[in-house]
């Protein structure tokens, strides 16, 4: 496969537009680019989602804390970044069915004044979702609550109030993405570092690039170029012309994992005012409890680490707001993800910075989008390639397709298919649950995958994830590393971080059987692998 994908790269022709960066924005861009006919090429230095893209609150949200500035600060602007989040919220839901769901979340009141307050804002939040409304919010006694979610904390509880809104997994999705681009024509190429950009006349023509995985180079000319690399795209349009200015500051949010005891299975909660004016949302993911998540201004750097500090912060929010204890040792894995947040040099921090995306297009004829969120990310993608297409080069087209285009996996998906895969496949029901909801209607192929090559055995002691994914991921996701899977293609890393440090000697045992490693390479996967699936731990 990657083989394949690296001729196509290498062989002299110019493709119609040469995506950086493969992260939800590049990818959504991909899938939107190669369904109205372009050709597309879109190379990632790392793996793809391996940066912010996979390190989210995994909520596909309008912003409910961007609403409640709107109407304070009567600002049109962050109005209409909800209104729009809120409809991408319901088409991303809809069109990735099984990577996503609709979730209820509550929010704890311990004043009688503030009920009102904040049920008449999340009436306004249903409203503005339209005809994509996924739930109604209401208000909930104190005592319906507490049999709903028991470890809230009950001194001075008045009441709670509930509204929606939809969560889903981040890294299979933007996988997923890739591969949707691909099975539409584009050439997605993951561990493909940028190391120049190309010009002829001062316009760009393409660049130059470095095969991470073996180091040879080479050039890829493309008649457009897109900068869509999240928190590095200053360094890309630095790359173009030395003086471009700064158009970004980076925020770090970090995620803990917490064991299922400290959430309802299909409940979140949210907590609407910490000390510094923030939110922090305690979600069931996969099974556990996720809690996040902090926004400091930060350096931008390839891999974030998670402080102490942050860690105890984010504890310190599960104690106040609930009646069990909590400690250090409770956290099973931990992230921390960079926020490219568009720069505004009036801005006191980064939490008030709007979370709305820009697209620049330099005199080069490079053309940046950056900002946003995933809840958003194809209505970016749609804006960007507009953008590409304005100069009328390009005839022939067909329009947008991606508001009502079913991603890969979610075309034959049935919601309740996973009990048909455990008998049809002799899998436990857990295994099942996990591949249909990671692979959608591609799920029988990985199960006859482990049925047929003897490859249905756990990765990890009570975890649903099986031997065959790792095969699977190779052959058709573009898995080049043991990192790769574990930490994307899989949630195990995210899920349990010494489980996948556990895990990581079979996987590469199974992918240097499949890739033909020798004993330097797996050796190197291993020590990657570890150093990726132990941050903070």
């Amino acid at each position: 496969m990657r083989a394949e994908t690296l001729a196509k790269l290498q062989s002299n022709e110019t493709y119609d537009l040469l995506i950086i960066g493969g992260g939800a924005t590049g990818c959504g861009i991909a899938v939107d680019a190669a369904t109205r006919g372009l050709k597309v090429a879109l190379v990632e230095r790392y793996d793809f989602a391996e940066g912010t893209s996979s390190r989210s609150t995994k909520l596909v949200h309008g912003g409910v804390r961007y609403l409640e500035a709107a109407m304070k600060k009567l600002d049109k602007g962050q109005y209409d970044l909800v209104r729009h989040a809120l409809h991408e919220r319901g088409a991303l839901l809809r069109n990735a069915p099984h990577l996503s769901r609709p979730l209820p979340l509550i929010t704890p009141v311990y004043s009688w004044l503030q009920v009102p307050y904040l049920y008449a804002g999340l009436k306004l939040y249903d409203l503005l979702s339209g005809k994509m409304n996924i739930g109604h919010s209401k208000v909930i006694s104190a005592k319906k609550a507490k049999a709903r979610f028991p470890m809230l904390r009950s001194k001075g509880l008045k009441a709670v109030v509930q509204y929606y809104d939809g969560q889903f997994v981040d890294c299979r999705m933007c996988v997923t993405l890739a591969m949707t681009a691909e099975r539409a024509g584009a050439v997605m190429a993951n561990h493909i570092a940028v190391t120049g950009l190309t010009h002829e006349a001062g316009k760009i023509t393409g660049a130059n690039v470095e095969d991470a995985l073996t180091g040879e180079s080479f050039s890829i000319r493309a008649k457009k170029v897109v900068n869509a690399t999240g928190p590095f795209a200053d360094a890309i349009r630095q790359m173009d012309h030395a003086d471009a200015k700064p158009i970004l500051k980076g925020s770090s949010g970090i995620h803990i994992l917490l064991d299922s005891s400290f959430v309802p299975p299909d409940e979140g909660l949210l907590i609407p005012q910490t000390d510094d004016g923030r939110v922090v949302f305690i979600l069931p993911w996969q099974g556990q409890a996720l809690v996040g998540t902090t926004d400091t201004s930060c350096e931008v750097v390839d891999h974030p680490t998670v402080s102490e500090e942050d860690i105890a912060y984010l504890l310190d929010y599960v104690k106040r707001y609930f009646d069990i204890n909590v400690t250090r040792a409770d956290v099973k894995s931990a992230w921390s993800g960079i926020r490219p947040l568009v720069f505004n040099p009036e801005a006191k921090d980064t939490a008030e910075l709007a979370r709305d995306h820009v697209i620049i297009e330099d005199n080069s004829g490079l053309i940046t989008i950056s900002g946003g969120k995933w809840t958003t990310y194809r209505y970016m993608a749609e804006e960007a390639v507009d953008k590409v297409i304005a100069g009328g080069e390009f005839a022939g087209l067909k329009p947008c397709l991606t508001h009502d285009m079913k991603l890969l996996g979610a075309e034959g998906y049935v919601a309740g298919g996973a009990g048909d895969l455990a008998r049809d496949f002799g899998l436990p029901l857990d295994v099942a649950e996990h591949l249909h909801h990671s692979y959608g209607d591609r799920a029988p192929v990985v199960a006859e995958m482990a049925r047929e090559e003897g490859l249905a055995t756990r990765l990890a002691e009570a975890h649903p994830y099986i031997e065959a994914e790792v095969l699977y991921t190779m052959r058709h996701e573009s898995a080049q590393r043991v990192a790769d899977v574990l930490c994307r293609r899989m949630t195990l890393t995210h899920v349990d971080s010494r489980a996948a440090n556990a895990a990581i000697s079979r996987v590469a045992d199974l992918m240097t059987a499949e890739a033909g490693w020798d004993s330097a390479r797996r050796d190197a996967e291993v020590a990657l692998a570890e150093e990726r699936t132990t941050v903070a731990l």
